[in-house]
């Protein structure tokens, strides 16, 4: 079972040698005692499945093929990871900005949002999420900051103008056993690490198939726990801190017999351009950190747009091909 890290406790020594142990050893926790309204959470989950619900047509109308942000709707099938089709449909949502005239690369990634007109609940749901999640992943962010010896604020600043958060609203439509489906693999989501800094993952209580890689190579069952949040950093704290905390590979299965189920990943993310610092450890935790990894076909950049560029483009060549991006 993943660790197990109460919120309410991270301002003590205790507290924050558990969250630090926590990613430095396993890269992923369940965040317990976090203070997020139960009924902001049900009205999240609520407004996914009325989403889904929608007829195709709707939901193909705000597709990201036309978005040059990659903002909108995915259908089944249509997000790869590792070169492997992802089975799972989803909505991708980012800060509400205007398009940068004449961007180049991860420019354009600001954008405005693509929002179905009819379900226009959703986007005030989004936004209310997105602002108590934001002050929840800058106070966590604080804290690792605090149990690595720098100054609480040190991350503030690549934070503090324009953030580049992420949230997809994701269903899995699972199948049933013997069903033919569509797709080559029970592939959910294939095997990756996130681009950022760390995601906060809401869960359907039934939901199952979260994967986590272990230190020998195996993976870890990560079925949701009621009430709490599922965190992992992504590669831009394994850059801060040298390696001491290392973003952990995972993945989704959706196999013979899964049932549909929702989830809705946050992606704590600073500005486009922001670079975010690497610290000076306390010299017993720099002596146990383990560089950043070093991946020719994942190159990871200290620059959070490059990455997320990277990330994008490889996930959706057909919106990378639309719109003339590369690599």
């Amino acid at each position: 079972m993943l660790p197990v890290v109460d919120f309410g406790g991270l301002t003590s020594a205790r507290g924050r040698l558990a969250l630090r142990q926590a990613t430095h050893e396993v890269g992923f926790f369940y965040l317990t005692g976090h203070g997020v309204p139960r009924v902001l959470i049900e009205e999240v989950l609520g407004v996914a499945r009325r989403f889904f619900a929608l007829p195709v047509d709707e939901k193909m109308s705000i597709e990201m093929l036309g978005s040059p942000h990659f903002r909108g709707y995915t259908r089944l099938g249509g997000e790869l990871t590792e070169g492997r089709t992802d089975w799972r449909e989803q909505i991708d949502i980012g800060p509400e900005r205007s398009a940068i005239p004449g961007a180049v690369g991860f420019w354009n990634l600001q954008g405005p949002n693509r929002w179905p007109t009819a379900l226009p609940e959703l986007r005030d749901t989004i936004i209310r999420w997105d602002a108590e999640l934001s002050r929840l992943g800058l106070e966590l962010l604080r804290e690792w900051a605090v149990s690595l010896g720098a100054r609480a604020d040190v991350f503030d600043p690549a934070f503090a103008a324009d953030p580049a958060t992420l949230i997809k609203v994701v269903r899995y439509p699972g199948h049933r056993v013997g069903e033919v489906v569509g797709h080559e693999s029970d592939q959910g989501v294939g095997a990756h690490k996130d681009a950022g800094v760390l995601t906060l993952l809401l869960v359907e209580p039934r939901s199952s198939g979260l994967q986590v890689e272990g230190s020998d190579g195996g993976w870890i069952d990560a079925p949701p726990l009621p009430g709490a949040f599922i965190v992992n950093i992504g590669e831009l704290l394994e850059v801060a801190t040298a390696g001491y905390l290392r973003a952990t590979r995972h993945r989704v299965l959706s196999p013979p017999g899964s049932p549909d189920r929702i989830s809705v990943p946050y992606f704590f993310n600073p500005a486009l351009d922001a670079v975010v610092p690497v610290l000076t450890l306390p010299a017993d935790l720099a002596g146990r950190a383990r560089g950043v990894s070093a991946d020719p076909d994942n190159p990871i950049f200290d620059t959070y747009g490059a990455n997320a560029w990277k990330s994008r483009v490889r996930a959706h060549p057909d919106v990378a091909a639309r719109w003339g991006y590369t690599s």
